[in-house]
């Protein structure tokens, strides 16, 4: 996150507190950073780390980008609930992670839309899960929440092999690997990027897809 959006975040989130009455010492320690952390930001005109502001903004029910942009325009807007994405699994990078769609039952948990995602279609048009193990270290970490779009119900779009796709293999286990094509038509390898981890190769699948998006564990937003 560039500097300057987080000079402006600073500036939003002192319009905030001054216009809806909240106090900087619990605030500052609900979001982890002690009890002057927040009262420090303003006493030195420093701007927070990125892992501090998604904190802050967690604890105010709002979007980092929302604070932001209170702060460029100088005052405050009207609230606007962000729109959400279900986690709808867990997919196993290195852990064998049978594929549980909890989707109707309004998934694992919801975190907020990024921006930049919503750039290209609406939240609805997106389907999101969590990384268990670390077989695709240092890409993704356990806890990282990955974003993607299915554009076909059965196997891969071309444009997606050679990428770290979300995948279904044939026994319903679900992955987050590179997927490369295998020796014969409809096998695929199942590559890891962590080089202490297992690739799995001449893999029979369901389906894949491109990870179109990844959000550090520190920096969801769950609402």
């Amino acid at each position: 996150m560039p500097k300057e959006h987080l000079d402006a975040f600073a500036r939003g989130l002192k319009i905030i507190l001054e216009s809806e009455g909240h106090k900087m010492k619990p605030l500052s320690i609900a979001a982890g950073m002690g009890e002057s952390g927040i009262r420090d930001l303003f006493r030195y005109a420093s701007a927070p780390k990125v892992s501090n502001a998604y904190a802050i903004a967690r604890e105010l029910s709002r979007s980092v980008d929302e604070i932001i942009e209170i702060g460029l325009s100088g005052q405050i807007t009207k609230f606007h609930p962000p729109q959400s994405i279900s986690i709808a699994g867990r997919v196993g990078a290195g852990a064998q992670v049978p594929l549980v769609d909890h989707t109707a039952d309004g998934g694992l948990f919801q975190v907020a839309a990024p921006a930049q995602l919503l750039r290209n279609g609406t939240a609805r048009d997106f389907g999101a899960v969590e990384v268990e193990g670390d077989s695709m270290a240092p890409m993704y970490q356990p806890g990282d929440i990955l974003f993607f779009a299915r554009h076909t119900h059965d196997g891969i779009p071309d444009e997606d092999i050679g990428r770290p796709c979300i995948v279904e293999d044939a026994d319903g286990m679900a992955w987050v690997k590179q997927v490369k094509r295998g020796a014969e038509p409809g096998l695929f390898h199942l590559i890891s990027l962590n080089p202490d981890a297992e690739t799995r190769h001449n893999v029979r699948i369901k389906w894949a897809a491109r990870v179109m998006m990844v959000l550090p564990a520190e920096m969801v937003e769950r609402i």
